[in-house]
């Protein structure tokens, strides 16, 4: 059973997957109530990657190869088998007309964000949420072997430097002319919230409390996203899109890192309640199904229509309730038929070797205290539970 901390971040998982619905059952077109979601994803991810690889690195058995090993198997037994089935699905059935569109070669490799990029529009639509999961697998591909072999000292410098390379990579698309799909599907449009989350990991090994500029800034910073979310005015100029392309981006970095941060440690209030209660927690654990599935769930929703007593061939409360009941149904039983039994493969992968004593520690424990047989047992069940974080993202 998680613990309170990860029973709050698997709780914020809950909002993040709510907005994505929010944005494509309900929301009229141009929302990025949902893409702000994804950046919450994006956050607790490189948050809870770093955290656990940071821990390994605490082990007195740790080594570099067993932990990126166990990393790339236990990422590969959770993400894998129900993205594949979603993809056979989709292309056995031509769903949306998959087939005729050539780009399940590129799902399958996990470039889908340079598929939609390149071509500059949503096609095939079943299948555009797999531009944020693409991310993210580019992101796993490059960042576990820089957290494992870097010095401990400059990990949080290349966090830095990544978010830096990120704004850098913003700023220069008013250079560019017209803003297109690639603006935003590009890695380096959201590197900076994998980073964010990274920073907020090695942070949280020096110290609990914030800095003071974001104790001071996060509210402004808040606010100014809040009206950047909300402006769309008519007619749109390149200028005025890009400057609220930066503040629906950029804003919101430092509040959704502090969210993260505040349910990592608890909240101790009626929001950490929220997030803790058993209806957010057990719908942050299938979150994944639930941003997996819920386009095809879309799609076979629209074309359920006549036996729908709701409307839901638009977008409403009809298509937001009956396509989120759907889809989590379906996350649930995936979750306990499917995923969970391939997930409870991840503790023959541990992130460190268990299967004998580290012989350092334990010589060091004999030198000073002669009853050490009793501290190598604690050692040793230290050294197992240690890195054993929930990673169910």
């Amino acid at each position: 059973m998680p613990n309170i901390r990860d029973r709050q971040l698997d709780g914020l998982r809950t909002i993040a997957v709510a907005m994505v619905l929010y944005a494509h059952f309900f929301a009229a077109d141009g929302s990025i109530w949902g893409h702000l979601g994804v950046r919450l994803f994006f956050v607790l991810s490189g948050f809870l990657i770093t955290r656990l690889l940071l821990e390994a690195r605490t082990s007195a058995r740790y080594q570099s190869a067993t932990a990126l090993k166990a990393f790339y198997i236990r990422r590969a037994l959770r993400i894998f088998p129900p993205y594949f089935a979603v993809l056979a699905l989709v292309w056995f059935v031509n769903l949306e007309g998959v087939r005729g569109t050539g780009s399940l070669k590129w799902h399958v490799l996990y470039l889908a964000n340079y598929w939609y990029a390149l071509r500059g529009e949503w096609t095939p639509w079943v299948l555009c949420h797999t531009w944020s999961l693409s991310i993210e697998e580019q992101f796993y591909i490059v960042w576990p072997p820089a957290i494992l072999l870097a010095p401990r000292r400059m990990i949080g410098r290349l966090c830095v430097a990544v978010i830096a390379c990120s704004f850098a990579y913003r700023l220069y698309w008013p250079l560019t002319g017209t803003p297109s799909l690639m603006r935003d599907l590009l890695p380096s449009a959201s590197m900076d919230a994998l980073a964010g989350g990274a920073l907020l990991a090695t942070y949280r090994e020096r110290t609990q409390a914030w800095p003071q500029w974001m104790q001071l800034g996060w509210m402004p910073l808040a606010a100014a996203a809040t009206v950047a979310l909300w402006l769309r005015p008519d007619p749109m100029t390149p200028v005025l899109d890009w400057f609220i392309w930066i503040g629906s981006e950029v804003f919101p970095l430092v509040p959704l890192v502090m969210l993260v941060g505040g349910a990592s440690l608890g909240f101790r209030s009626g929001f950490g309640r929220l997030l803790e209660s058993s209806p957010m927690a057990a719908t942050g654990r299938v979150s994944y199904g639930i941003y997996l599935f819920h386009p095809i769930i879309l799609s076979l929703t629209i074309k359920a229509q006549a036996w729908i007593p709701v409307n839901v061939s638009e977008q409403g409360f009809g298509r937001l309730i009956v396509g989120s009941v759907a889809t989590l149904a379906l996350a649930s039983i995936s979750w306990h038929l499917f995923e969970k039994p391939l997930n409870g493969l991840k503790r023959h992968f541990p992130y460190v070797d268990r299967s004998h004593p580290p012989a350092a520690a334990i010589r060091e424990l004999r030198e000073r205290r002669p009853d050490a047989t009793i501290y190598e047992t604690a050692l040793s069940r230290r050294d197992g539970d240690v890195v054993q974080t929930s990673d169910l993202q």
